[in-house]
């Protein structure tokens, strides 16, 4: 299924109000930013790009409002070793690959680690329901 950005800004609209968030202008806009993104841009890349159309944004709204997306679990939160974390609005489970050259992050599919069951030490830990895999090299493009 192909999931447009008008069916994904109707989606976050009605969650943030489910959640009582407030839908307001500066959150439609980041939320929209982001969810049109390929590259998992950091907070300050959005900023850059969002401040062109909403000179008035300040970086700490910027920041504050993924904080509270990525809390709520309207965008995800791309964990990587760098210090800045990357951001994404992701309609399906997948994983990432991160180029250590480039810094680029490129989203794959495993549904084989999606489908395994957890070693079986991990019941007596918990109930844990989420999984993401980053896993590090070189990409293709680097290598060339």
């Amino acid at each position: 299924m192909i999931v447009t950005i008008k069916h994904q800004l109707n989606e976050f609209q009605h969650a943030c109000r489910a959640k009582d968030l407030r839908v307001t202008p500066q959150r439609i806009e980041i939320f929209k930013e982001l969810a049109e993104a390929t590259d998992h841009p950091t907070a300050e890349k959005l900023h850059q790009r969002l401040v062109e159309r909403m000179p008035t944004l300040s970086l700490d709204t910027v920041y504050r409002t993924l904080g509270t997306f990525s809390e709520m679990g309207l965008i995800n939160k791309v964990e990587t070793t760098e210090s800045q974390a990357h951001f994404e609005v992701s309609c399906t489970q997948h994983h990432h690959l991160v180029c250590e050259r480039c810094k680029r992050i490129i989203d794959f599919m495993w549904q084989q680690v999606d489908d395994a069951d957890l070693p079986e030490e991990t019941k007596f830990l918990g109930n844990f329901n989420r999984r993401n895999v980053v896993v590090y090299g070189i990409c293709k493009n680097c290598l060339q």
